[in-house]
């Protein structure tokens, strides 16, 4: 609710954010605004699923990248003899 309040709030003049209340806690204009800016539920899971998928990719390409250099290094040896 406080993103889309925000929002008309940019396109329009008739109506200007003074304050709010989330559960028991007032905010003032800055709060409401700092709750509008914050990212959704959807976005923070993907962030976090990103994170934690990033060191497993990573452990992934190095465990790889000494064979595919030992197939490269071969596949040299292979083309210096044949010609």
């Amino acid at each position: 609710a406080a993103k889309a309040v925000v929002d008309f709030a940019k396109t329009t003049d008739k109506i200007e954010i003074v304050g709010g209340s989330m559960g028991a806690q007032k905010l003032d204009e800055a709060g409401v605004k700092a709750l509008a800016s914050m990212p959704s539920l959807d976005e923070l899971r993907g962030t976090i699923v990103g994170l934690v998928n990033a060191p497993a990719t990573k452990v992934v390409r190095t465990i790889k990248e000494p064979t595919s250099m030992l197939a490269r290094v071969f596949g040299a040896y292979g083309a210096k003899e044949a010609a």
